[in-house]
This record gives structure tokens, C-alpha cells and sequence, in this order.
């Protein structure tokens, strides 16, 4: 397993998938996101089933930035419970994580 983990949240435009790339992006929160839509989401929101057309970003970061990650995608986020989800990176190619490493907010020691 590595140091790095992939974080997905989803949105309803473009324009706020974007807003959310340029914010983690501007901090170093994210090496990367990748906007990836539209798509539809089908899922329980006050108790029935409900439908939507959402753009799911995909954004590539550290375990250790995992807490402001998330503080930056509630601050512009526009949904009143939006999802946040981190999954780990067992491996990744070599070249790849380096690059990864490289432009990602330094780690605190």
C-alpha cells in the first residue's frame, strides 16, 4: 500500500466540478483531478429513491492531507451532504507516484 489515496465527490455541474478542481489544485491538496461526466446517480435522499445528473471528480492526493481535502470540498461544495469518499492506493507505477509525491503539498514533519 502507498502514502496516497484517491478521493471522489460529486456534483451536479460542471462549473462546481471545476470550482473544486481549481481549489485543491491552488493548494496543493490534489496533484490531479479528473472531471468525469455527466453521469447518473441513483440513490436515497430523504427517504425515497432519487435520480441525478452529476459530475464525479476523481482527485489524487495524500492520506495525511485526507482532513483538509475535505474541509476545501465543503467549502465550495454546494450540496448539503455531499459525498466524500477516499479509497487507498495499493500501487501505482513508480514514475507515477513520484510525480505524485512532487506536486503535492510537502508532508509535515
Amino acid at each position: 500500500m502507498t502514502e496516497f489515496i484517491q478521493i471522489i465527490t460529486t456534483v451536479a455541474t460542471a462549473a462546481d466540478a471545476e470550482r473544486i478542481a481549481n481549489a485543491l489544485l491552488a493548494q496543493r491538496l490534489a496533484a490531479c483531478v479528473q472531471i468525469v461526466g455527466p453521469i447518473t446517480s441513483h440513490y436515497w435522499w430523504q427517504g425515497k429513491i432519487e435520480q441525478a445528473t452529476e459530475y464525479q471528480c476523481l482527485i489524487k492526493s495524500r492520506q495525511d492531507l485526507f482532513a483538509a481535502v475535505e474541509a476545501a470540498i465543503i467549502a465550495v461544495h454546494p450540496y448539503q451532504t455531499p459525498e466524500i469518499l477516499a479509497q487507498a492506493v495499493m500501487a501505482g507505477g513508480a514514475g507515477y507516484l513520484a510525480w505524485l509525491a512532487a506536486e503535492l503539498r510537502p508532508e509535515k514533519t
